[in-house]
């Protein structure tokens, strides 16, 4: 994906029995895919201006993301560094002056304008080795390449010293050359250097681990409007997302196989009613109030900052609203119980309802992912297929629908669309209407579109990204 996670958000909560209170810890924490190494990949990643805007409108700290930031390999990336460490680590081991000596290998020929350089280094180290009162030198900073010229010359010609390659204060790479007894000393420090060099790697996982510990723990896991939350979750601490739908619903459900999304629960029965905005803010004040109860939540002593200071938007405290807007709404729940139940367990069938559905916005037919099975079908009767002619903009569309009422265009590429009716009943007075009046645009219907019972001329036409827009009808019509 082209963008990534900078800040996240995580709350824990649990529930005092005896106190009729929850515990609540939340966590605040900044993301930076900083490489570790030279071998670790160096991402590139997108940003938008309106979101960098926004961001600064409510006082994110840009600074406290570089600097203060968690690295986080994900599972993958974590894979590959690893292998790729390991060859590495047998290449240029203790032993790699019998491993690299195979039929088919020999040692690389020192290019002309690179012999000086090397000469300097075999002659700085025999120096060295005269010298009983120094263990290990330094030697300048050089270039890959360079390096490993270094590590075949001076293998084949002392056999007493241990190399290890180095990074400086100001990320500058050289070799250190330090002097060894024996072959046993040499064993042990090639010992030591791969056993530091994997626990680099293990550290520098960083983040993901938390990430890997939440999806281990089997526990119920709560967001709002949480789908994109998941998509960018997954694909930066766990694995690069499929390319099939079924394939990512299987890939969610098995990382996090609990999952419930508030704003879900607040657009469904019994709450949609009550609950007039599900914007994560107005939610929280609507819940505030009758007939719904906030819990009584108490916080450890270094969390205190999030128990009254209102900061939406900022990660961790986003994390402990929602987690609050799920406990008073399971709560609420218990209210429809004989007798009541002021507390109702997370693990409560009253909650099965609202498990593993995602929120999807703006898709008013099928407005949540079912991650246990099959999506609701929704009737494609009021959606068309259009195709028009390349010139044609979003007002096209409307104005030729407009004696049908609102539309959403969906564009497909710059000659085709799918485009839906706001009043579904108008469907069939819209392609009685619009069918065959003009060799300008062809419609046909949704069904037609999905089956292919038509031919799809136009398969090939240029693509062009295009965002869903809402028309509407008190646009001119096209002359």
């Amino acid at each position: 994906m082209d963008f990534i996670i900078l800040q996240f958000g995580l709350c824990t909560f649990k529930f005092d029995n005896k106190k009729k209170r929850l515990t609540a810890q939340p966590y605040n924490f900044q993301i930076f895919p900083r490489p570790y190494s030279h071998q670790a990949p160096d991402r590139r990643f997108m940003c938008q201006s309106s979101s960098i805007d926004f961001l600064v409108s409510q006082g994110f700290d840009f600074n406290k993301v570089f600097y203060e930031d968690n690295t986080c390999l994900s599972i993958q990336t974590n894979a590959e560094v690893a292998q790729g460490r390991s060859c590495k680590l047998l290449n240029i081991s203790g032993n790699a002056r019998i491993i690299d000596m195979g039929p088919n290998k020999g040692p690389i020929a020192i290019p002309d304008d690179q012999k000086d350089f090397i000469n300097g280094i075999v002659d700085s180290i025999s120096c060295f080795m005269d010298k009983n009162d120094e263990q290990s030198l330094d030697l300048p900073s050089c270039n890959g390449f360079q390096r490993k010229l270094i590590y075949q010359t001076v293998r084949a010609k002392f056999t007493s010293v241990h190399l290890e390659a180095k990074k400086g204060e100001k990320k500058e790479r050289y070799i250190c050359v330090t002097k060894v007894s024996g072959e046993e000393e040499l064993k042990m420090r090639e010992g030591a250097k791969q056993a530091a060099e994997r626990a680099e790697i293990d550290d520098a996982v960083g983040f993901s681990k938390v990430i890997r510990k939440l999806s281990q723990s089997g526990k119920i896991i709560v967001g709002h409007n949480m789908l994109l939350d998941v998509l960018h979750t997954i694909d930066q601490f766990h694995f690069p997302l499929p390319d099939e739908y079924e394939d990512f619903k299987s890939m969610v459900k098995c990382i996090f196989p609990k999952l419930v999304d508030t704003k879900l629960m607040a657009q469904n029965h019994p709450f949609k009613d009550l609950i007039h905005c599900s914007v994560l803010n107005d939610l929280h004040r609507i819940l505030s109030h009758k007939p719904f109860q906030l819990p009584e939540v108490d916080f450890p002593e270094s969390f205190k900052q999030y128990s009254a200071d209102s900061k939406y938007h900022e990660a961790g405290y986003d994390a402990f609203i929602t987690g609050l807007c799920f406990a008073t709404m399971k709560n609420f729940l218990g209210s429809f119980q004989k007798p009541q139940k002021d507390f109702v367990s997370p693990t409560s069938p009253l909650i099965e309802p609202f498990m593993n559905k995602l929120f999807m916005m703006r898709n008013f037919e099928v407005p949540y992912m079912n991650l246990n099975g099959p999506d609701l079908q929704a009737n494609r009767d009021h959606v068309f297929y259009l195709i028009m002619p390349k010139d044609w903009k979003s007002n096209d569309v409307s104005n030729l629908f407009t004696d049908y009422g609102n539309v959403q265009v969906f564009w497909i590429d710059d000659m085709s669309a799918l485009v839906s009716l706001y009043k579904k009943d108008n469907w069939k007075n819209a392609y009685n209407g619009l069918s065959g009046k003009n060799t300008n645009y062809e419609i046909r219907t949704y069904q037609s579109f999905v089956t292919g019972k038509k031919d799809n001329e136009n398969k090939n036409h240029p693509q062009r990204k295009r965002h869903i827009e809402e028309v509407e009808e008190d646009i001119p019509k096209k002359k």
